[in-house]
């Protein structure tokens, strides 16, 4: 029953979003966003497709801290799988190219996929800290619309929550028991994926590792707002910095679950619905929010394929299921992996 009624309520909330797209295509004069994209500057473009790749690099970097601790030292490895995962993520549904960078992972070392998955969901996690920063002092500090400037409250309560959970695990022993369930069964084999996981995931977590991971977000973000600003610049389009920094929080307020493929369709209403909201014309700021989606999907999709093509198109190989864990991986026991918790992260 729950999972029918979970289907359904998805169900419903892709047809709301779907009519909300029709519509808003009805709205929009497609021969002025056509000609707000032929007159854009290709160098500009280029240059801000660099500054968006370089973000991406800086996002396998802080994938990267967390994946050492487990014995994944290869840089050209979490950038590999970080730019096939992104690249999956441009044409699937639900940022579905994350759970290949997991089972790329897993593969290519022979690590326990719920290790790898813990290392992923803290990088996954610095994303979302990095993200609430940007919307707590823009809502507090920048006079944006007053659809984002609503969720001051939220978002403070959301910073207050990610850094009271990052505080936890730091301070959280690595030894903690996580109780054990006795029987066999799917049960089982599920408590037994989350107590590595678990493990993992207080294992890794340390003051130094937060820190540079914190920055490396702050930067990433700020690349962001850079590649926003110079694709609306190749356009011609005349968006002040706070309208920026207003667009990307607008389009990423719901960056966890992407609708359509890419987010497109999504992204270019959300884009120009705020951009509208500064005095720009509407169909305008739609051509550049397409300009921002073609340099940002066409080359890291492409980067993706040659990165780590058995990615994007091996057929995934069944899981044995007397252990949940994948083909050629160790056996998950409690002293799989050992951890230095007072590590710094240049020492990992």
């Amino acid at each position: 029953m729950r999972r029918h009624l979970g289907k359904i309520v998805r169900g419903v909330l892709l047809l709301i979003i779907l009519g909300a797209l029709v519509v808003f295509a009805r709205t929009v004069n497609w021969h002025a966003t056509w000609g707000a994209i032929r007159s854009a500057s290709l160098s500009m473009l280029a240059l801000a497709a660099l500054v968006n790749l370089l973000s991406l690099v800086l996002k396998g970097v802080r994938w990267w801290i967390f994946l050492r601790p487990i014995g994944v030292t290869s840089l050209w490895m979490a950038l590999r799988a970080t730019f096939a995962g992104a690249g999956l993520n441009n044409i699937l549904i639900a940022n579905g190219g994350e759970a290949a960078r997991v089972i790329f992972i897993a593969r290519a070392v022979h690590k326990p996929s719920a290790t790898v998955l813990a290392t992923l969901a803290l990088e996954r996690l610095f994303e979302l800290v990095g993200y609430i920063v940007l919307l707590a002092l823009g809502v507090s500090f920048l006079s944006l619309p007053p659809s984002l400037e609503r969720t001051r409250p939220i978002a403070w309560i959301a910073l207050v929550v990610v850094v009271g959970l990052l505080v936890y695990l730091v301070r959280h022993p690595e030894k903690a028991e996580i109780p054990t369930l006795e029987g066999e069964g799917l049960l089982r084999r599920a408590k037994t994926y989350g107590r590595n996981f678990l493990r993992t995931l207080t294992g890794i977590s340390t003051a130094g590792r937060f820190a540079a991971s914190l920055v490396l977000s702050v930067v990433v973000w700020i690349l962001q707002v850079a590649t926003y600003a110079l694709t609306a610049r190749a356009a011609h389009f005349n968006l002040s910095l706070v309208g920026t920094i207003a667009v990307i929080l607008a389009v990423n307020l719901g960056f966890a679950v992407r609708a359509t493929p890419g987010n497109v369709g999504v992204f270019q209403m959300m884009y120009a619905v705020t951009a509208a909201a500064f005095g720009l014309d509407k169909d305008q700021a739609t051509g550049v929010a397409f300009l921002i989606q073609t340099q940002q999907i066409l080359p890291v999709t492409i980067l993706g394929l040659l990165a780590a093509p058995q990615m994007l198109f091996a057929k995934r190989r069944k899981t044995r299921r007397e252990d949940n864990i994948l083909p050629g991986e160790p056996e998950p026991t409690p002293d799989a992996v050992s951890y230095d918790r007072k590590e710094s992260v240049s020492g990992d």
